[in-house]
């Protein structure tokens, strides 16, 4: 059939459809077989949206029992770090959620959720494991806080993953991960027993006033070694803790 033949200039109307799909487009370009439209003339698409996604957020976890009973005993140094960082970055942790003290807040512009399980420490799992199902979190960015008998006291490990080295709130932990490993943990020394004392009433007793200023100062290095962590990434982290003074150091 003739192009012209009913009268329709298929030219005109080919540039005219161009017009109101493609208003970007410019108009003296039609689609005769003849024309070809180059990518130069063509405008870039904008994004929906460009802002960017929000970061995944950790959860940081400190062991401990809970009760008066307890409070300021080596054993419960996992949530005095906890504490500590709470304070400084400023997020309540006094809500009740998942059997534990919960709060959420950031670390500059990271997103965490802070948690001391209420279970007693020995089955601490069970609220650790809770959150971390409910909430969807890679075990990759769970830091869990806790008392240490092999470290010297007030000495800080920061390790990517490992065992529970006997210390039964990290084995009720792993339990609870299907036997995972592979997390974070932050270990705060609390020595080892003095004498033939045993071990059970050693990690359940109090600290002297000079320790007492010593675990003060180690918890100030732990939360700079938290915000490095969440915000310049494990090793930088980990080599903060490896060279952190003690008080003792320190003074000199």
């Amino acid at each position: 059939m003739n192009a012209g033949c009913c009268g329709v200039n298929f030219g005109s109307l080919s540039s005219s459809i161009a017009a109101l799909r493609f208003p970007n487009w410019p108009r003296s370009l039609s689609f005769s077989s003849r024309t070809l439209i180059p990518f130069s003339s063509l405008s870039t698409p904008t994004p929906m949206d460009s802002s960017p996604r929000p970061a995944k957020p950790w959860l940081l976890v400190g062991l401990g029992n809970p009760g008066k009973k307890y409070n300021g005993t080596r054993h419960n140094v996992g949530f005095e770090m906890l504490d500590a960082i709470a304070e400084a970055e400023g997020i309540s942790i006094s809500s009740v959620s998942f059997k534990s003290l919960f709060g959420k807040g950031f670390i500059g512009n990271v997103p965490v959720m802070l948690a001391k399980p209420q279970t007693f420490m020995n089955v601490s799992g069970e609220s650790v494991g809770a959150i971390v199902s409910y909430y969807k979190i890679p075990l990759k960015q769970v830091l869990v806080i806790f008392d240490d008998l092999d470290l010297p006291f007030a000495k800080l490990r920061l390790l990517p993953k490992g065992g529970h080295g006997g210390h039964n709130g990290m084995r009720s932990v792993i339990d609870h991960f299907k036997g995972s490993r592979d997390f974070p943990r932050l270990r705060i020394g609390i020595g080892r027993p003095p004498g033939k004392m045993d071990t059970a009433n050693f990690v359940l007793s109090p600290f002297s006033k000079r320790e007492r200023e010593e675990l003060d100062f180690t918890f100030q290095n732990g939360v700079e070694a938290v915000r490095i962590l969440l915000l310049e990434g494990f090793n930088k982290s980990a080599s903060f803790v490896n060279t952190a003074k003690s008080l003792e150091q320190h003074s000199q």
